[in-house]
Formats: C-alpha cells, sequence, structure tokens
C-alpha cells in the first residue's frame, strides 16, 4: 500500500464547515483507505491506498465529503514520495530554517503557468517572495501572513486556480507522519 497525504481546503475555519478528525478517518476506513491518521483539525490525513492516482483520490474523497459528512470541500492529495520531494526541493531553506512558520507551500490541482507566477510576482506589494514547483508553490511572508496584502483570494486569482496552504511546520509534521 502507497503512503498518500490528503489536505482538504476551508473546513473547520471560523466555524465553517465543522468536519470532526475522527468523522473524517472513519470514512476513510469505510471507503477502503488503509491507516488514516490526522493532524491538526485543518483537514491533513495521512493514509494508504494501492491503485488510484492522486486525481481519483480527490474526486473520491470530494464526492464522500459532500455526501457522507455534508461539507463542501476540495482535496489536494500527494503520494509520500512527492511529499518527500517538495521538501527536498523547497526553493527557500533559510525561510525554512529561521522563520518557518511564515514560510507556506500552497498546494495546486496542477502546475501553474509560467505567466501565471509572473502575474503573481507582480502583484506582490509587500516584501514576500513566491517561488512555484510543479503542483506548489512557496511563499515567505517576512511580516506575517495575518498583516499581508497578498491574500489567498489574489493568489487564487493571479494562479488562475484555489489552493490550499500548509506552513513549513505542518508541512515537516506531516513529512514525519507519511514516513512512519
Amino acid at each position: 500500500m502507497a503512503r498518500h497525504i490528503a489536505l482538504l481546503r476551508g473546513i473547520n475555519v471560523g466555524g465553517n464547515q465543522m468536519i470532526a478528525m475522527a468523522d473524517l478517518r472513519a470514512l476513510f476506513g469505510k471507503l477502503g483507505l488503509g491507516d488514516a491518521q490526522s493532524l491538526l483539525q485543518s483537514g491533513n490525513i495521512v493514509f494508504e491506498s494501492e491503485g488510484r492516482t492522486a486525481a481519483q483520490l480527490e474526486s473520491l474523497l470530494e464526492s464522500e465529503v459532500a455526501k457522507r459528512l455534508g461539507a463542501t470541500t476540495t482535496f489536494y492529495v500527494r503520494t509520500a514520495r512527492e511529499w518527500k520531494s517538495l521538501v527536498v526541493d523547497n526553493p527557500f531553506p533559510e525561510a525554512a530554517k529561521k522563520d518557518p512558520s511564515h514560510l507556506v507551500v500552497l498546494f495546486l490541482k496542477k502546475p501553474p503557468t509560467p505567466a501565471a507566477v509572473q502575474a503573481l510576482k507582480a502583484a506582490i506589494v509587500g516584501r514576500e517572495e513566491v517561488q512555484a514547483a510543479g503542483r506548489q508553490a512557496y511563499v515567505i511572508y517576512p511580516d506575517g501572513i495575518g498583516r499581508s496584502r497578498l491574500t489567498p483570494g489574489i493568489i487564487d486569482t493571479k494562479l488562475g486556480q484555489r489552493g490550499t496552504g500548509r506552513n513549513w511546520n505542518t508541512v515537516l509534521k506531516l513529512a514525519a507522519l507519511a514516513s512512519t
């Protein structure tokens, strides 16, 4: 069985789209996805599956969570191998060491186009930095995420797709959980 990481977008934030992690883990089991383990309450699940692509898993999980748990959300699935690579390939290793809570990895369904990445970089009015690699974009928020004018809405618009972000601390915790 291959290990995977699934990230949910926009659940358990501000009292909206509330999903208990125990219910989510149980659903994974009912779907034949093994050894489901959650991290935090924001929708991070490490699990095992065989024979399905990330796109197939995303589609299955999105429809089943809507049907069985009543929440409309988007899933972003990566294999443990892909996760390990995105950690190793981090274009901002110094930020990861010095200020990991202000380094965010944005997970996307498909790689952004070079033009979309340039449009996002052009929209930056502060000290933020962005680099894209595969189906991820890495963003440094040196002055803090909450005060930044580089908002999720701007990012989604410029990249032409929605994503979900996790700070570097969470990325590393998920990497450790996926490697066990």
